[in-house]
């Protein structure tokens, strides 16, 4: 338990190891970087950005609990806080207080409980919909027109338009418009006159916090919601096997897509991404809906199997390491991807969504990058942990409890992740019929490895079998995954028609050309069908191998970048015999005209050197006039991003035993400094700085400062700071005199004793 303090810095201070490690991990963002002393962690604890952060992250009940005690004042009673909270759960609301304690957003004083001074700035002047108190609306108004039954009184006399007007400002928000038309403005009038409605402008008014108190009946929320909401369940069988079925599929879609792209990769837009062409011909490859390709398509890059191959015309390919994984077994090759896809910080929803204004989002592109999904992922399978195995969440219910949890997102936005995130669960097979898998719960363990994952997934992938059923309409039935040759033979040499417990193929004339075009034979073909088939081979399929192999090759492409043409032969003899020559693989098509692979101006350049005199022509056969080539530098790509190691108990550990190290050391510098007369003002953090003068402001203590002058000499001055603002203070010195100091040439300061 903390001990009474006067500030935050005593606060921290004063707190245990363990209560270290507790803050630092509720709020990881205080240990990057490393704070020099506690005093440090404390003025960064206190700052706006990182009590931004730790507001955004606290669930309903704890900011109701937050907003309360904002709104009750410093130092208020554990009584005044329940009536505000409208609950007399005691045990819950102390519980709450020391969650807010423990996470720095409370300190605790000798009077009480105070919120840190940067939580109201934070929270914004409407906390829970209610306005601003008196005091900030009208500084000079008297005090009894913020009493609570002086405001009852003038409410009791109230005409019906103005208490009609005042219960739609009640629950927020508390500003309005001045009405235009007569009997409004009256109405208004009278609210104005009896100081329920305080005039912020010529056309707007704002409803006090004291008369939006009283008109709540003294209670700050509609509802208390300090417990989470309950999630609706229902019991579902054969959780592992469907689970295990999905990952089959999405294993196939992933060797699918890596044969499409390995074949014809797409190219890279130059705003980077697959462009929608692209992604609609990989989606009638794979036979999936849009939604569903787009997280096949980012599972793969998540998981390092496609990626840009960075060349001058980039395309999308396979990478090197889906060899490695491809010759793995299925259980690790599953875990893999679960793995990339739980880490990964894109989410494949958003593709086809406008999301910057500029046009819907591309697979693979910058926009589809929010690091926000990643912490909805878990939380989501979190809850879905909570639950006992078997028993599948109504989804209404779950997305109710994770906006309870985390109040401060857009609820239409964490509906659409959210939903999502259950989709492509259930498509990776994390999920089976909404419940969460054995190898799910394996991968919500901390830390989850690869070998655990593969582990709880591999009993429950179909195994792979060697065989398929040939019939006589053409069609191959595969029972189940086919083993790597046999399903890489079969996706080149025949079309999907359906999938699900059983494949089912069609050899079709184009697939049967696809796997000659390959270099198969015919021959090789029938010989591998048939010794892959447990039914007899059907004449059909010989006879259509047959037909495609007899007209396969009659007609023949090859490529050439340049010709040469002549009227005279024996020039063109020359060139043929010519050993300089050989480079270019001259090759001749017809008695006046030779073929090259060479480039155009290559060949003509080499041919000069050569003593012949071509010239270079168009597709028209006029005459083609060399310009000077004009480079263009290169295209920069970026790197892989840095990664950095989690604000674990390790590493929080280490972290405070450092702090205590310095903390020590502090304080002996401080006693040596109070044995020498005079106050010794330290060099500190500007961060420290900053705070400590920014308290003074607040709590209007005298401070000893540093203060660097132009030659670089320090001196001490005893001021008192009036404000901070624009990089420079405010301040009257011993004298009375107002004067300014530069923030950046204050060395250090120290609370007046």
């Amino acid at each position: 338990m903390a001990t009474s303090s006067r500030s935050l810095a005593d606060d921290i201070r004063g707190r245990s190891d363990a209560e270290l490690i507790d803050l630092v991990l509720a709020r990881p963002d205080l240990a990057r970087p490393a704070p020099a002393d506690l005093t440090s962690l404390a003025a960064r604890a206190g700052t706006r950005a990182s009590v931004q952060r730790a507001v955004e992250a606290l669930d309903r009940g704890h900011l109701q609990v937050l907003e309360a005690v904002v709104v009750a004042g410093d130092a208020a009673d554990r009584s005044a806080l329940m009536r505000l909270l409208g609950t007399d759960d005691r045990p819950t609301v102390d519980a709450l207080v020391q969650d807010l304690w423990r996470s720095a957003l409370l300190w605790r004083g000798t009077d009480g409980d105070h919120v840190v001074r940067t939580v109201p700035e934070v929270l914004g002047s409407a906390v829970a919909g209610l306005g601003a108190p008196m005091r900030e609306l009208r500084p000079s108004s008297p005090p009894e027109q913020a009493d609570a039954e002086q405001i009852r009184a003038a409410l009791a006399e109230a005409p019906d338009e103005a208490r009609a007007m005042l219960e739609r400002m009640t629950w927020g928000p508390a500003f309005g418009v001045l009405p235009t038309g007569g009997p409004g403005r009256t109405t208004a009038r009278w609210l104005l006159e009896h100081h329920l409605l305080v005039p912020v402008s010529v056309d707007r008014v704002a409803l006090p916090r004291e008369v939006g108190l009283v008109l709540r009946d003294g209670r700050l929320h509609r509802s208390v919601e300090l417990t989470p909401p309950d999630v609706a369940t229902g019991r579902v069988s054969l959780v592992d096997a469907a689970a295990g079925g999905a990952a089959s599929e999405c294993l196939t879609h992933l060797d699918e897509l890596a044969a499409d792209w390995g074949a014809a990769p797409p190219r890279v837009l130059r705003a980077g991404g697959l462009s929608v062409r692209d992604l609609r011909v990989t989606q009638q490859s794979l036979d999936l809906d849009p939604e569903h390709t787009a997280f096949v398509v980012e599972l793969a890059y998540a998981a390092g199997l496609v990626a840009d191959d960075g060349e001058v015309e980039p395309v999308w390919a396979p990478t090197s390491e889906l060899d490695e994984w491809s010759s793995s077994e299925a259980g690790h090759r599953w875990a893999s991807l679960a793995v990339a896809w739980l880490g990964s910080t894109r989410a494949s929803h958003l593709v086809g969504r406008r999301t910057t204004g500029a046009g819907p989002a591309n697979a693979l592109g910058p926009d589809v990058q929010w690091p926000a999904i990643r912490a909805i992922r878990r939380e989501v399978l979190g809850e879905l942990a909570l639950l006992e195995p078997g028993t599948a969440a109504d989804h209404a219910s779950l997305r109710e409890r994770l906006a309870w949890r985390r109040p401060n997102r857009s609820s239409a936005v964490l509906d659409e992740a959210v939903e999502a995130v259950l989709r492509e669960a259930e498509w990776l097979g994390l999920t089976g019929r909404g419940a969460l898998s054995e190898a799910g719960r394996a991968l919500l363990s901390s830390p989850a490895s690869v070998d655990e994952v593969a582990a709880a997934m591999s009993p429950h992938l179909p195994s792979p079998v060697d065989h398929i059923l040939v019939q006589a309409d053409l069609t191959a039935v595969a029972p189940g995954p086919l083993v790597g040759g046999l399903g890489s033979f079969m996706r080149l040499a025949a079309e999907v028609e359906s999938r699900g417990g059983a494949t089912v193929y069609r050899f079709t004339p184009e697939s049967v050309r696809r796997a000659l075009d390959a270099g198969w034979t015919a021959a090789d073909f029938v010989d591998t069908v048939r010794r892959s088939s447990r039914t007899p081979l059907p004449q059909p399929l010989e006879y259509l191998v047959a037909d495609v192999a007899r007209r396969h090759g009659q007609t023949r492409i090859g490529g050439a970048a340049a010709y040469i043409r002549s009227d005279d032969e024996s020039v063109l003899d020359t060139m043929l015999a010519s050993r300089d020559l050989a480079p270019l693989r001259l090759r001749r098509l017809a008695p006046t005209v030779l073929v090259s692979s060479a480039d155009p101006r290559v060949l003509v350049d080499l041919l000069r050197d050569n003593g012949f005199a071509p010239v270079h022509e168009s597709q028209d056969g006029t005459v083609v006039h060399a310009e000077t080539p004009r480079r263009r530098a290169g295209s920069r790509r970026r790197g892989p991003a840095p990664r950095v190691s989690p604000v674990d108990r390790d590493h929080t550990q280490s972290l405070v035993d450092g702090l205590r190290a310095a903390e020590a050391t502090a304080d002996q510098r401080r006693a040596e400094d109070e044995a020498r007369p005079g106050p010794r003002i330290q060099a500190m953090d500007p961060v420290v700085t900053l705070s400590l003068l920014r308290d003074a402001v607040a709590e209007r203590h005298g401070v000893w400062i540093g203060y660097s002058d132009g030659h670089g000499s320090t001196s001490r001055h005893l001021i008192h700071p009036q404000r901070v603002e624009g990089g420079r203070v405010r301040a009257t010195d011993e004298a009375g005199h107002e004067k300014s100091f530069s923030v950046h040439r204050i060395t250090g300061a120290t609370l007046e004793s």
